[in-house]
C-alpha cells in the first residue's frame, strides 16, 4: 500500500504499510472520516513523520490520542494549531519549561516548531472521532506506532526518549536503554503533574545528553 508520508519513513515503513493489520485500520479511517468528523484533518494524521524525518529524529515523545475537539488536533502528540487555546497538559508543559530553562511561555501551542527541529511528536492512535476519547484505539494505530518506537530504538543511536505517565512508559519499554537515553515522570495532566511532572527537568536533561553526543540541543 502506498501511503503519503515523507520518503524516509515510508522506506522504513513498507513492511507495515503492506501489513493485513494496515489495510484494515485505512479501511477502518476512511469510513470514520466519511460517517462524521474525526480528527486531525486527513492530510495532517502523518504531520509526526512528515515535519520529522527519520534522520533527522534527535527526541521522542509519546502521546496517546490525538484531541478531539475541533480546530485542535494538529498530528503532533499535546500540539495544538496556532490560535487555539491551550490544553492543560500543554499549559504545564511549558510551566515546566519556563522552571527548568527560565523561558517565557510561546505565544502559540503548535509544537511544529519543535518537529522541524528533530522531536518526533507521536502519538500511540493517529486519529480520533470528535468529542470522544479514544474512539480509534485498539484498531491498529498502536500496532503501527510500536513499529515506528522499535524502528527507532533498533536503527538510530543516542535518542532521547520522553515518557511522561504510565501508558508512554509502557509503551517506550521497548526501547534499548543501551543505546539511547529514556526520560520518565508523571503525565503533564492536572491529575499528576505535581506528582512528579514538574521538577523532572527533562528538557534541561535532554539538551545535556545531545550535547554529550555533539548533537545540537533543541530550542524548546
Amino acid at each position: 500500500m502506498q501511503v503519503k508520508i515523507a520518503p524516509s519513513w515510508s522506506e522504513k515503513l513498507q513492511n507495515e504499510f503492506d501489513a493485513p493489520y494496515f489495510s484494515q485500520l485505512t479501511q477502518f479511517v476512511r469510513k470514520e472520516y466519511a460517517t462524521g468528523p474525526c480528527y486531525p484533518p486527513g492530510n495532517q494524521i502523518f504531520n509526526a513523520f512528515n515535519l520529522c524525518p527519520f534522520d533527522k529524529v534527535k527526541v521522542v515523545i509519546l502521546g496517546q490520542d490525538p484531541y478531539h475537539e475541533k480546530g485542535q488536533a494538529e498530528g503532533l502528540c499535546f500540539s495544538v494549531a496556532d490560535g487555539v487555546q491551550w490544553p492543560p497538559s500543554l499549559q504545564n508543559i511549558f510551566k515546566e519549561i519556563e522552571g527548568d530553562l527560565h523561558r517565557p511561555a510561546p505565544a502559540t501551542g503548535s509544537l511544529r516548531r519543535w518537529a522541524e527541529q528533530g522531536v518526533l511528536l507521536l502519538n500511540s492512535t493517529l486519529t480520533v472521532r470528535a468529542h470522544q476519547a479514544a474512539s480509534h484505539a485498539g484498531q491498529g494505530w498502536e500496532t503501527f506506532t510500536d513499529a515506528v518506537v522499535r524502528l527507532l530504538s533498533d536503527e538510530r543511536e543516542n535518542l532521547v526518549f520522553l515518557l511522561w505517565g504510565s501508558y508512554a512508559q509502557h509503551k517506550g519499554a521497548i526501547v534499548d536503554r543501551q543505546r539511547h537515553l529514556v526520560l520518565t515522570s508523571a503525565h503533564p495532566s492536572p491529575l499528576s503533574a505535581y506528582r512528579g511532572f514538574f521538577g523532572n527537568h527533562h528538557f534541561s536533561l535532554c539538551n545535556d545528553y545531545l550535547i554529550q553526543h555533539n548533537i545540537t540541543p533543541i530550542n524548546w
